[in-house]
């Protein structure tokens, strides 16, 4: 099924919807995203990018890119980098392509794809100042005033983990090609040690890594935080454990992990380092219960392959091959997150 778009529909739609839109000359898809196809656009008014619902039967809830567009509309005024929106277009039936779809700007940074950041040479404290501007974002993100920005109902309060590991189990078992016990049984051990609900409640990026950021060409700062299809409102310990997944994926494997390399030599804080400073900018003493919530966190990653895969054999993946690929590391992270419980126990 075709992820292209049809420019002779969209053009109108631009110059109508979008501020000083004119003269669309081209649409280029980026080719590394699996969920939500995202689309440079260049006009003789400059460059944009369009972010779009995939074409084909989608899961329930998936692929919100009104969410996505909401949530970094109402960051504009905050400290949190984001690109600026332009706008949202209705759902399929209304939409100049067949499906939903928003307009933002387009900025001209770094993106990061090797963790290791290898492309820095021997600058290992530039290596640091990335993972420690990260890390500041992630803070400022989850300090926002979420009744402030508007988005006090933007997610269900309380219960944040209990209802995840029920939206993904669901997910999962909508999407599982071939029987995995070991799936399985991670699920019914979340669902057995569920931590307390502490009352903590945050947006959530719900996919908060290097490679979903923009970082400024002169400078290691965050200029833009992307990919927010998984957001709400939830626990904030969710984005920090699921960074922090990034320690223990292997490196070699395609995962882009940090594991078997000498990060010491790089510059690269510990996993230890990284959360003491986050926990020192949010004035948090400590986190009980982290198995936990890594072990989450490798779970809901397993889901979210497992919904790319599944939608790559029904032939509307926004990346076929690349999600294919992917399909070989779902064993392995219901495997790290059953590593994960047995060290807890």
């Amino acid at each position: 099924m075709s992820n292209s778009l049809d420019q002779a529909a969209l053009a109108p739609w631009l110059e109508a919807h979008v501020p000083g839109f004119r003269g669309l000359l081209r649409l280029e898809k980026f080719g590394d995203g699996q969920s939500n196809p995202t689309y440079r656009v260049d006009a003789e008014s400059g460059s944009y990018v369009l972010r779009a619902k995939p074409p084909g039967e989608l899961l329930k809830s998936a692929h919100a890119v009104d969410r996505e567009y909401r949530v970094m509309a109402a960051l504009g005024g905050t400290d949190v980098p984001v690109p600026k929106m332009f706008a949202l277009s209705p759902e399929a039936d209304a939409s100049p392509v067949g499906r939903m779809f928003f307009v933002m700007e387009y900025l001209d940074g770094r993106i990061f794809w090797d963790p290791a950041l290898n492309d820095l040479g021997q600058d290992n404290q530039a290596r640091f100042e990335i993972y420690d501007a990260m890390n500041q974002t992630l803070a400022k993100l989850h300090s926002v005033d979420v009744s402030a920005v508007g988005l006090g109902d933007f997610g269900k309060p309380g219960s944040y983990f209990a209802r995840q590991t029920d939206r993904w189990a669901k997910q999962y078992r909508a999407s599982e090609v071939e029987h995995n016990p070991t799936v399985h049984a991670v699920i019914d051990w979340l669902e057995q040690h569920m931590p307390a609900d502490d009352g903590r409640v945050s947006i959530v990026h719900g996919d908060y890594r290097m490679d979903n950021m923009i970082f400024a060409h002169d400078r290691q700062d965050v200029i833009a935080v992307l990919d927010w299809e998984l957001s709400t409102l939830g626990h904030p310990l969710a984005d920090l454990a699921y960074q922090c997944m990034q320690w223990r994926l292997p490196y070699q494997s395609g995962m882009r992990g940090l594991g078997g390399i000498d990060r010491g030599a790089l510059g690269i804080p510990t996993e230890e380092q990284y959360v003491a400073s986050y926990c020192r900018r949010r004035g948090i003493e400590s986190i009980p219960d982290w198995p936990f919530y890594i072990a989450f966190c490798f779970f809901k990653l397993t889901g979210i392959l497992q919904g790319v895969y599944k939608r790559a054999l029904d032939g509307n993946a926004s990346n076929p091959k690349r999600a294919k690929e992917m399909a070989h590391a779902i064993p392995l992270l219901a495997e790290a997150a059953m590593a994960e419980i047995k060290r807890s126990s």
